[in-house]
Order: structure tokens, then sequence, then C-alpha cells
């Protein structure tokens, strides 16, 4: 993993991320992409074990649902954006732009 992945990570992830954890990862992966999202999915999976709501009566409500959901769409635009090394950034360096034109005499007037 370069410097650029690792920034890439770090800043979808959070910079209180173990850059050591995210190094195996991505060396078991192969994709920082797929990286982000098991890291997203372990920390959705946390919030799915315990109870989003809990009430005490009359001393505090504490609710998570908005947490759950912040995560589930951190998810979908890890999944829509570009990431650093995907197969795809490859393709687009590589494919030449090339722009067609017709030239036609022009008369010249004296």
């Amino acid at each position: 993993m370069d410097e650029f992945q690792r920034s890439w990570l770090l800043a979808q992830l959070g910079p209180d991320t173990d850059p050591a954890d995210l190094e195996r990862r991505f060396f078991r992966l192969r994709s920082v992409r797929a990286v982000a999202l098991e890291v997203l999915g372990e920390r959705r999976a946390k919030f799915l074990a315990d109870p989003l709501k809990v009430t005490v009566d009359g001393v505090v409500t504490m609710d998570l649902q908005e947490n759950l959901r912040g995560i589930e769409r951190q998810i979908e635009q890890v999944r829509q954006a570009p990431a650093p090394g995907d197969p795809g950034d490859e393709d687009d360096a590589a494919e030449t732009v090339m722009a067609v034109t017709w030239l036609t005499p022009t008369r010249q007037y004296r």
C-alpha cells in the first residue's frame, strides 16, 4: 500500500484507525475499497449487535439509529466513489481521447 492509498483510507475511516491493521487487511484483500468496506461493515455490525435505543424513564434516552444510518450512507459513498488503485482508474488513464475535425479550404478574397 502506498502513501496515497493509506491517506485515502484514513480520510474515509478517520485518523484514529490503526495503519498497521489497514496494511494487514490490504495485504489480504488487495484493494483499498475492499479494506474500507470491510472496516465499515465491522463498525455497522457492532451497532447492530447492541440495542440502538436505550431509555431510562426520566433520566436519559440514548438513540444510536442516526449513527447507524450514517455508517450505511458512508458505505454507499465508498462503493460509488473512485478509490486509488481501482482497475477502472488505470483504464481511464490509459484511454486515449481522439478528436476528429474536418478541414475545409478557405477562399481568399482580396
